[in-house]
């Protein structure tokens, strides 16, 4: 990352003693920065040199004076402002911590979720962060489950918050989710957050009882989760992980343990899975389960040991995902037995079907794999865009590993066509493996067809978001 020479390149002899009394290396400095950095999902990759120049006079940008600070307090053992190390704090109201914190006083809880959206939308630094923290996360997840309902969740400042309020969030919500699912998140991700930091935020600050602010706070923490999930599918995991948190504790706010659950289970345990954090699944997915209120209803109990048996699955435990899996099934099977709430719906057959498939292909069994990607698709209904073209690209790559080359091709060549006007990182990040694995198969007529509709399919993009560009300039 660059660094801002300051006027007259005066050497920062506030940094250099604090440095000196650490007794910590220029490396070691920058190696603590760096892993600091990544908590909050900031991708650093400052070295000994860039110690060295901020030591000389070079402001460093961003938020990387306020993580110096913070690795300084930490190796010291008390407070160290920016100020006190002799650089300018540029982005003073954008903290690296927004968002990540499980905050226990409902006041602070909703200064924090405000101060996330409003960040969000200005677009600091964090906001383009790639890296995800497991520690924060698991720190959330045991504070949820040691946590209560907040006893009085109602305010008497503000505007007057009522049903229609709400009604107006909650079908707001609805609709961005459908036009996610038909569009992906790339246009839609920008509604969803100046709907939180303009219309949500009001609401949270305003006047209401407590059975209208358990509501109120029901909304908020769907919207929040669909956000977060949204940046996972525009690529930026490391700022879902702050909406995750943040909609775990305002589901604690709305007395909501299953939806607090469904978000473990479904939101935190597959940014886990993505990010490459194995073993975190499985940890995530038994605090959801210790934190379900019993008795569950069906759908619910489906999705959580679906979570567990995809943990299982990614750290190699044959036998404990079969045993997962099969109580996936017999819960999903009693389906429709209860009222579901609302934000399980969306949890049925082919979503398991899915869910199994990635297991399998992570347990080495593309056979298998093939079996249950062809259920998925079978079931989901049309409007499902990014669903389908994503579960075609999972049956291509179980086909291409069961050795099915050129029914892999003509699988994933329907996925391009399908997403040509999806605007999705997770559907991109699944064709790009499909493409990379492949490679040694070029030769196939039914592989150059692929390449050619891939290309035809990223130039039209391209051309489409040309268009998009010139249309609002």
């Amino acid at each position: 990352m660059a660094a801002r020479p300051l006027l007259g390149r005066q050497p920062n002899r506030l940094l250099q003693a604090l440095v000196e009394e650490t007794g910590v290396s220029n490396a070691g400095l920058a190696r603590r920065i760096n892993l600091c950095g990544a908590e909050y999902g900031l991708d650093l990759r400052y070295d000994k040199t860039s110690v060295s120049r901020w030591l000389r006079g070079q402001q460093a940008r961003g938020l990387t004076p306020q993580i110096v600070a913070e690795v300084l307090s930490r190796k010291l053992n008390r407070e160290v402002t920016v100020a006190e190390i002799g650089m300018a704090d540029l982005t003073a109201r954008h903290s690296p911590k927004a968002g990540l914190t499980f905050v226990p006083p409902l006041a602070g809880a909703i200064d924090q979720v405000c101060g996330l959206w409003r960040a969000d939308a200005g677009r600091p630094a964090y906001a383009q962060g790639s890296r995800v923290g497991t520690p924060r996360l698991l720190a959330s997840c045991r504070d949820w489950l040691a946590g209560h309902a907040d006893a009085d969740v109602s305010r008497s400042a503000g505007c007057r918050v009522g049903a229609a309020d709400i009604e107006t969030v909650r079908v707001i919500t609805q609709d961005l989710a459908a036009a996610d699912h038909r569009f992906g998140s790339g246009h839609i991700r920008p509604m969803a957050v100046h709907c939180l930091n303009t219309l949500v935020a009001k609401l949270l600050k305003g006047s209401y009882s407590q059975r209208t602010g358990r509501r109120l706070f029901a909304c908020a923490a769907r919207l929040t989760e669909l956000a977060g999930y949204m940046a996972v599918d525009v690529g930026r995991p490391g700022l879902a992980q702050r909406y995750y948190i943040q909609a775990l504790r305002l589901s604690q706010a709305a007395d909501d343990r299953g939806y607090g659950a469904y978000i473990i289970a479904r939101s935190i345990c597959q940014l886990a899975v993505s990010s490459g954090h194995d073993r975190m699944v499985v940890q995530a997915a038994r605090i959801a389960l210790q934190g379900t209120p019993q008795p569950a209803t069906p759908t619910l109990r489906a999705l959580l040991h679906t979570s567990e048996a995809r943990g299982h699955a990614v750290t190699g435990d044959l036998a404990a995902y079969r045993n997962a899996a099969a109580q996936a099934q017999e819960a999903l099977a009693q389906a429709g037995t209860e009222s579901e709430p609302e934000w399980a719906e969306n949890f049925d057959q082919a979503y398991l079907a899915g869910e199994l498939a990635h297991c399998c292909l992570a347990l080495g069994r593309p056979n298998l794999a093939v079996r249950e990607a062809s259920r998925a698709l079978s079931a989901h209904p049309g409007s499902r865009k990014r669903r389908r073209a994503i579960d075609l690209l999972l049956l291509a790559t179980a086909q291409l590993r069961a050795g099915e080359v050129e029914e892999a091709c003509a699988a994933a060549t329907s996925a391009v066509r399908l997403s040509v006007d999806l605007r999705s990182s997770l559907c991109s990040g699944y064709m790009d493996h499909f493409q990379s694995l492949l490679a040694d198969s070029s030769r196939v007529a039914a592989a150059r067809e692929f390449e050619e509709a891939l290309m035809h399919a990223r130039t039209e993009k391209r051309n489409q978001e040309a268009a998009t560009s010139r249309a609002y300039a």
